[in-house]
């Protein structure tokens, strides 16, 4: 008979522990997924990091991780898509509220998914390299596709979108899954990165490329516009939000998506209690997102904070994951970006793999096989 384990999290701010795990049992709707490829993401790191800052209604030990990519064990009531021995890559969700966190956290060996937020691999395709998909995928759709975001014309609409989508951040894993997903879905996508990624990223679809360093960028975009309407900005990474605002405001937009905070949480001590480098940053934030807001509602653009998992709850998820992903991905259409570097083989390896991701990681995503 099968056995589980995972990696736990006991306790805030621990180093991930490798020990044994209930197995899950799927319920209805739902699959039991032998994980052969999980990656990490900020959104472990973070949880990892910082304690209790995000995530606060998850009990500890708890079991992290969404990306999960690997073999169909069993399938729950009513699934249809699925059955035993498929290959799939799947969203598990159950760092979110109201899931069952044990049995739908990604780090362990079975996880069970749903069947709405989960795609076919073609055979040729390596768990290793599919499974940087899920989250940032299910992200990125969340930011262009959602009518509360910029409520962009989906990629299997009878008809194709019109305009220009600026994605700040392209090279970013989110980013990446983005400019796929707008130049799917009919618009032509400006990006911006740093001068080394600027090839990669116009081999995902992107017409104009910019860095994000440069002085002239925002007057850059403007112009690369040439007359075409600016349909949405989705900003990723942190302190994109200013920038997109202005930009949208010049172009005439109405929409920004907002997916980062204004700073990065990494300058955070990986300790409990009061520290000024706590104090800064959450002020920083906190000013920084009202300066945000302030400015967009002054100029009459929308902005909206991005939470992927809210695809599980509309349109966004199917049309996502039952009717665009598993074509692409089938033929080519869809590239998994970013690339997957594999950090290690076994559960043992995720700790490793989160200590990297916080010392930082560039156009690539941090895979464990197992």
């Amino acid at each position: 008979m099968s056995v589980n384990t995972a990696a736990w999290l006991a306790s805030p701010r621990a180093d991930l522990v490798v020990g044994p795990a209930d197995m899950p049992v799927p319920g209805r709707g739902e699959i039991l997924l032998r994980n052969r490829a999980v990656a990490v993401n900020p959104l472990d790191e973070l949880k990892q990091w910082t304690g209790d800052l995000m995530y606060r209604w998850l009990s500890y030990p708890m079991i992290l991780g969404e990306d999960v990519a690997g073999v169909v064990e069993a399938v729950g009531p009513g699934v249809t898509r699925f059955s035993a021995g498929d290959r799939v890559a799947a969203y598990a969700v159950g760092m979110e509220r109201g899931r069952r966190h044990d049995a739908e956290g990604g780090f362990q060996q079975y996880t069970v998914v749903r069947e709405d937020l989960a795609a076919p691999l073609p055979d040729d395709l390596a768990f290793a390299d599919a499974v940087v998909l899920p989250l940032a995928v299910s992200t990125a759709a969340t930011a262009l596709f959602q009518t509360e975001n910029l409520g962009l014309v989906p990629p299997t609409a009878a008809q194709p979108g019109t305009g220009v989508v600026l994605v700040w951040g392209g090279s970013t894993s989110v980013g990446m899954n983005a400019i796929q997903l707008a130049v799917a879905a009919g618009y032509r996508v400006i990006t911006t990165a740093s001068a080394r990624n600027a090839d990669l990223l116009r081999g995902l679809g992107a017409s104009d490329v910019f860095d994000y360093s440069s002085a002239s960028v925002e007057r850059d975009i403007l112009a690369a516009l040439r007359g075409d309407a600016l349909a949405g900005v989705a900003a990723v990474g942190p302190g994109s939000g200013a920038p997109a605002v202005r930009i949208a405001a010049a172009a005439g937009a109405k929409r920004v998506a907002l997916l980062s905070p204004p700073v990065s949480f990494g300058s955070l001590p990986r300790r409990g209690g009061p520290s000024m480098a706590f104090v800064r940053t959450m002020s920083t934030v906190a000013w920084g997102q009202f300066g945000v807001l302030v400015r967009a509602r002054l100029r009459g653009i929308r902005t909206s904070f991005v939470w992927g998992s809210a695809l599980m709850s509309n349109e966004v998820g199917p049309m996502l994951w039952e009717h665009h992903l598993p074509a692409a991905l089938a033929d080519g259409r869809h590239v998994c970006a970013p690339v997957a570097e594999v950090v290690g083989d076994g559960l043992e390896s995720i700790q490793s793999a989160l200590d990297r991701l916080h010392r930082g990681v560039s156009a690539r995503k941090l895979v464990v096989t197992l």
